[in-house]
């Protein structure tokens, strides 16, 4: 399980010009699942997400948790973190698990952050949607739950 996550001071997802999820403060996550993800690879993520210290704190020193910031969460289900573009130039998503499984990893790993007390926004599983953000610093960093 790939995660791609953006420290915002805010941010949006709309699907069909309606907006389904909005976040002030926290952080953007871009959650890619593959075939061999389980319930453990989203807890891993979590953890690290809710924990990870990258926000500032009283003297601008990236010290400071989600948690610590009371901040939220806007996720958003991205398949294509697993595209393999080693071959031509349109990239093969077949690294990517088939929709049942990811939407059912994604709402679990959903549903964990908010056990975390953490306000989470999303998206909605399969649709075209369209992510604005204002990255704040900019930070991004790339959690891979393989790569532990």
């Amino acid at each position: 399980m790939k995660a791609v996550i953006q420290r915002s001071g805010q941010a949006s997802v709309t699907v069909n010009e309606s907006t389904t999820g909005a976040i002030d403060h926290g952080l953007v996550v871009l959650l890619g699942v593959t075939h061999d993800d389980t319930e453990e690879d989203a807890d891993y993520l979590v953890n690290k997400l809710v924990h990870l210290r990258i926000f500032d704190d009283e003297n601008g020193k990236m010290n400071r948790s989600l948690k610590d910031i009371s901040g939220k969460v806007l996720s958003i289900s991205q398949f294509t973190l697993y595209a393999d573009t080693r071959k031509g130039r349109r990239p093969s998503y077949l690294d990517a698990a088939k929709p049942e499984q990811a939407n059912e990893l994604y709402q679990y790993f959903n549903q964990q952050i908010e056990q975390q007390q953490i306000q989470v926004e999303t998206g909605e599983f399969g649709e075209m949607m369209h992510v604005r953000l204002t990255n704040s610093g900019p930070v991004t960093i790339i959690l891979d739950s393989h790569e532990r």
